[in-house]
C-alpha cells in the first residue's frame, strides 16, 4: 500500500478523495481484491468491466430521476 502526505486546497476535492478511499477499503474487504489486482491477474476481462460500468451508469440514472421527482414533489420550482 502507498501512503503520501497531500495537501488539499479544496475542501470539496479532499471530500470526494476521501469517499473513493472509503469506497476503496469496503470493495477490498468484500471482494478481497483491488481492482489492479483483478486487472493484472486477469481475474476480470474489458467485456465485464464494461458491463459493470453500463450496470452502474444505469443505476446513476434510475438515482437522479428519483432525486428530480423528490425535489418536484417538495419544493417549489422559480
Amino acid at each position: 500500500m502507498n501512503r503520501r502526505k497531500i495537501i488539499f486546497r479544496d475542501p470539496v476535492v479532499e471530500r470526494v478523495v476521501d469517499k473513493f478511499i472509503s469506497r476503496s477499503d469496503i470493495g477490498h474487504r468484500k471482494y478481497g481484491t483491488t481492482l489492479h489486482e483483478e486487472r493484472t491477474m486477469k481475474v476480470k476481462g474489458l467485456l465485464k468491466y464494461l458491463n459493470d460500468i453500463q450496470e452502474e451508469l444505469m443505476d446513476a440514472i434510475l438515482y437522479i430521476q428519483t432525486a428530480r421527482e423528490e425535489i418536484v414533489e417538495n419544493y417549489e420550482e422559480d
